[in-house]
C-alpha cells in the first residue's frame, strides 16, 4: 500500500541499516534496525505509521541526502 509519508525503503541485513526515502525527497539512514522490524515495515498498512511507531524514536540514524 502507498504512504504519504514514505517514497520507498530498502534495508541491508549485514549492516542492519534501513534506509528510508520520503516523499519530500529527505533520505535517511537508520541503524540497528532488525530485520523483523524490516519486515514488518513491508507488510504494514500504513508504513508511516509503523515508521512513527516503531521505528522513528527506537534507532540512531544519520542524514544522507537533503530533498
Amino acid at each position: 500500500m502507498p504512504s504519504s509519508v514514505i517514497d520507498h525503503f530498502s534495508y541491508n541485513p549485514e549492516a542492519k541499516a534501513l534506509n528510508i526515502t520520503f516523499v519530500s525527497g529527505m533520505v535517511y539512514q537508520y541503524e540497528g534496525v532488525p530485520q523483523n522490524v524490516f519486515e514488518r515495515l513491508k507488510a504494514a498498512r500504513s508504513k508511516g505509521k509503523y515508521f512513527n511507531y516503531y521505528i522513528k524514536e527506537h534507532y540512531s540514524f544519520k542524514k544522507l541526502a537533503d530533498a
